[in-house]
């Protein structure tokens, strides 16, 4: 089975603690590495629990708000110091690049590797990013500024063939292909044999929904249901209520509730306000509406 984890940089929202860090996640999927935001403190977090970052070729920045992106241009410069010459790819809002550009002119930087920009068009469901192995999808958030989410969805892993069935049929090579993608082999008397009995399926697409700053809103539900994953912020508990709907966040109480009516199969809470020391109650919040939620904790790796 190819690798499909989730590793937490950073778990609090705007205002760093002593122990926990603004957001910023790494996703590995068959050894694609996705950083998803980059906050303060996400170049040393990356060193801390000994992850490579000049394997990193995507980026994806949900907001301009500091607490998602303001450790980008440190991990930029220090790409650049360590000799990286391969692209960089960053899925943004537009603004991001003026932003990055503007402080690479004034601080006379000239990075020795080519920055791609993919601006985000805050549109659900469009296609950020794709390849033989994975598929980026777009969520649009309902925060105080535009905002987007992502959807990581793995494609189908071909099926397997047994040596013993090739043999025992005499399979040709040219047809192994289209059986693992599911054609029928027919012999040569015109018998067909179901494709069923010729494979070994494999493990059904695994998929990672992230949501980061957004209120409670249900339109998003369409386009987590039923992921493996889902991240959604819970930055207050519910007694916060009217706090959270002025700052368009989201309760703990309100995630629960989002995993439950999304069908997802487990739910990630994070991006938690520095008030609180304790996260045990904002778990337990949660767990009253969807039983199976986990924190963020910074430095624990979860394999979806």
């Amino acid at each position: 089975m190819q690798k499909f984890e989730l590793t937490i940089l950073g778990s609090s929202s705007a205002t760093p603690t002593s122990k926990r860090n603004p957001t910023a996640q790494l996703l590995n999927i068959a050894e694609r590495f996705f950083l998803i935001d980059c906050a303060e403190a996400t170049q040393i977090q990356l060193r801390k629990f000994k992850i490579k970052f000049q394997r990193i070729n995507h980026i994806f920045i949900s907001h301009l708000h500091g607490d998602h992106y303001l450790g980008l241009l440190g991990l930029l410069s220090s790409m650049h110091l360590l000799g990286r010459t391969i692209d960089l790819h960053i899925y943004c809002p537009k603004e991001l690049q003026e932003i990055i550009e503007v402080q690479f002119k004034y601080s006379e930087t000239r990075l020795n590797y080519k920055l791609v920009y993919h601006h985000h068009n805050y549109i659900n469901d469009e296609v950020l990013f794709e390849d033989d192995k994975v598929i980026v999808s777009a969520i649009v958030l309902n925060h105080r500024i535009p905002c987007c989410g992502f959807k990581f969805t793995e494609k189908p892993i071909l099926a397997g063939i047994l040596k013993e069935v090739i043999d025992f049929y005499k399979i040709p090579v040219e047809q192994i292909l289209p059986i693992k993608k599911g054609a029928d082999l027919i012999l040569n008397d015109g018998n067909i044999i179901p494709n069923a009995k010729l494979t070994v399926q494999k493990q059904a697409p695994r998929s990672y929904a992230y949501c980061s700053d957004t209120c409670y809103d249900e339109r998003i539900i369409p386009y987590i249901k039923q992921v493996n994953l889902l991240y959604h912020e819970a930055t207050f508990l519910h007694e916060k209520e009217k706090r959270a709907k002025e700052t368009f966040h989201t309760t703990a109480l309100q995630a629960g509730m989002m995993a439950k009516k999304a069908e997802v199969k487990q739910l990630m809470i994070g991006h938690y306000s520095a008030r609180y020391k304790d996260l045990q109650p904002l778990l337990d919040e949660a767990k009253t509406t969807f039983e199976n939620t986990i924190l963020a904790i910074e430095g624990e790796i979860t394999n979806i």
